[in-house]
Formats: C-alpha cells, structure tokens, sequence
C-alpha cells in the first residue's frame, strides 16, 4: 500500500484534482507539498492535528513539506467558515505567534538540511505592488466564479468586505510563488479550502501553462479538526501552558463512542491492519480504545512521559485515591481568600473550570460538582484555607473533570 492509499483508507481524502498525477507524486516521495497556518494565535491546537499528521506522514515516505505561515494573509484573514470578520493583528503579534508555531511543529516535521522549509507569505505578499498585482494576477480571476465561491456565498447577506474578498487572490498568489521559488507541486487544505486552492490551481496554469505541475488534494481537514478543536470552554491547546498534558489526554479520553475509531484512524500512527481490527469492540472495549487514542496524542505532541503522567493520573483518580501529583493543580494566595475561604463560584472560576462564574453557578445547581468527593449542593459553599493546605482539595466538575486547588506558601 503506498502512502495515497494509506491516506485514503485512513478517510483523510475528500477531493482531488487529478488523482492519477497525485498518487504518483507522493507514492513515489516527488511531492513538494505545502499546508498553510494562518497565525491567529500563539499556539496550535487540535483543530491543526489532521495537517501536522499529514505532513509528518508525508515526509515519512519522502516526500518534502512546506510550511506556509501566513504572515502577510494574516493582515487580511480568511472569511472561510466566518460569519464576520476577524480581528486584525499587529506585525508583532503576527512574528510571535509565526515563532510559536515552528517550535510546536518540530515535534512532528523535521526541519533538518534539505528536508522540511518554513516560510512566511508576508516575505512576498507585502511586497507586492498593488497596481502591478491587479494587472498581473487581477487578470486571471473572475470575478462571478469567486462569488460562486462557498466561502463568499456564506458571507453574501452580513456583508463582506473587499478586504476578505481579496484573501482569494492573496492565497492563490502563494502557491504561484511557492512553485516558482520551491517546486511546491502540490497544496493541501480543508475541506472549506477547496475554492481557494482551485484558485491557485488555476493562476498557475495560466500563468505557467496547462504543462505546469499544481496539483490540489482537500482533507477533511477542517470540518473534522475544528471539531475536535473545540470544546464548552474553548480551544484545546498544544501549548502545555496553555492546556495541561494531563487536560489533552483526558479530552482524547472522553471522545464519544462514535468518533473514537475515526480518530484513531486518522490520527494516530497505529498500523491500519491493528485498527481494522478495532472496529469489531464495542461496549468497555471502547474504553480502552480511548485509552489507547489518549496515550498515543498526547505522546506525540507531549512525549511519552507526560503521556504515561497523565494516562496513570487519569487511572488513578476513576479508581479513587490515586495520585494527584500529576493532576492539573492552581495555587492560590492569601489574597484570594475572603475571612478565611474562597467560595466555590470563586474557586472555579479561578481554577479556570469555568468561563464566568454564571457557568459555575449553573454547574452548582445541576449537581455537577464535587469537593474533596462530596457534592456541592449550595452556591455558597466555601472552601476554607485548611482545607486548602498542604496538597489541598480536589475540586471535580462533571464526571471526568479533575483540578487540584492548594494554597501557596
């Protein structure tokens, strides 16, 4: 089975543009491909997990990644999948968030001499000459086909502005630059992409000829990963600043009964001929097939010994008494305590269990939370600054949430 193969029985593949010059290409390690990461933020999260799998996949089987920072389309933002439009960014943020990305991807692309490339669109974008631009690739768009277009339909009726409108032409340009100056042959994207990489397609075709290689594959990429990228309270981190290693394990662990199987399949690096014969469990056999999604995530972007940290954790704490060492844990000071406590509403909110304290409120009144392995009946519970000593309390919210809250000094 060659790797196109691979990523079709693995259900990454969604549409292409001509199959037949793609599956030759990457089974025989002669694509340059590239896959763009608009710098929004100063971390990746899990929405990003079905490209970094891909790219390292890729590579795996010879084949070279480009990864596309958008720097200078960052100044734009993509509309795709927006119903307004986004926050514009300050050329500082924009750097800080591109470094912040490379050192992540390490961890799955090797960067290494001759191997992977990262680079930055603002290198030609904001160079560019906007006159010159429109004359030169203005030209070969059209304008009722980018209408047409599912990423502008969408945004037709709030309004759309010609700002977004030009984020088309922008990416387009960036994969007519990358096969000039990279040999990049080919683009990969999400399934919300499909109109913007047709776009770039195209440029280069007219600009280069029918006989140019451009080549375009859409991975249900972002209909899927920003899915999983989500969750009540918001974005899942690969930054361990930003979201604990034992907090990424334990979201992998609590992916529904349906989707565990598809995510191991999609995500994971287990052969295929081990998950095939996954497919049969059902009922606690599930269970450990969200153990083995878990292990096998957070390994990849954590290490192994935060994923064995977690994973024990994890299976301490549903047997009762485990260890707390590795659970999620925030300090509190004296300043926090009012006469001696911190009410409930309070501590959640500041163990960052909730987004507002209406959230915690609601949680309370539900029975959806526990102190110290009793029930929180009443919003005004406090916690007192004993019970807070030493290692402190375990605050649990749900089923399967745990944090450990401890006073400092």
């Amino acid at each position: 089975m060659g790797i196109y193969e691979e990523l079709q029985a693995r259900g990454l593949i969604a549409q292409v543009t001509d199959e037949e010059e793609i599956r030759d290409l990457v089974n025989n390690g002669k694509a340059t491909f590239y896959i763009g990461f608009d710098p929004t933020a100063d971390s990746l999260h899990v929405g990003h997990f079905m490209a970094l799998c891909l790219m390292k996949r890729l590579q795996m089987a010879g084949n070279r990644p480009v990864v596309l920072v958008g720097g200078g389309t960052g100044y734009i933002g993509d509309p795709s999948g927006r119903t307004d439009m986004r926050s514009m960014m300050t050329p500082e943020t924009i750097q800080h968030n591109c470094d912040c990305f490379k050192k992540q991807m390490e961890r799955f692309i090797d960067f290494g001499e001759g191997k992977a490339i990262m680079v930055n669109n603002a290198d030609w974008l904001l160079k560019l000459n906007y006159v010159d631009l429109l004359r030169d690739v203005g030209a070969c768009f059209s304008v009722n086909n980018m209408l047409r277009a599912e990423c502008y339909k969408q945004r037709m009726e709030k309004g759309l502005s010609f700002l977004e409108f030009n984020y088309m032409i922008m990416q387009s340009y960036d994969f007519y630059h990358l096969f000039q100056e990279y040999g990049c042959n080919m683009q990969f994207g999400g399934d919300d992409q499909w109109s913007n990489m047709l776009g770039g397609t195209e440029l280069i075709r007219k600009k280069l000829g029918k006989d140019a290689y451009a080549m375009t594959i859409t991975l249900l990429m972002n209909s899927e990963g920003k899915k999983m990228g989500k969750t009540a309270s918001g974005a899942v981190w690969l930054d361990p600043e930003k979201t604990t290693p034992y907090d990424f394990y334990q979201y992998w662990r609590n992916v529904g009964d349906d989707d565990v199987l598809k995510c191991i399949r999609m995500l994971t690096f287990l052969p295929l001929e081990e998950i095939d014969k996954m497919d049969a469990w059902e009922g606690a056999q599930l269970n450990t097939a969200k153990e083995i999604l878990a292990y096998e995530l957070t390994s990849l972007v954590h290490g192994e010994e935060e994923a064995k940290k977690a994973q024990e954790t994890a299976r301490g704490l549903f047997s009762k008494g485990g260890d707390t060492a590795n659970m999620p844990a925030t300090g509190l000071s004296a300043a926090d305590l009012t006469d001696g406590s911190i009410g409930i509403l309070e501590l959640m909110l500041k163990c960052g269990l909730v987004p507002s304290k209406g959230e915690a409120r609601r949680l309370v009144q539900q029975g959806g939370v526990e102190v110290a392995g009793e029930k929180v009946k009443d919003i005004g519970f406090a916690v007192s600054a004993d019970q807070l000593a030493g290692e402190g309390v375990v605050v649990k919210k749900g089923k399967k949430v745990f944090h450990r809250a401890f006073l400092e000094g």
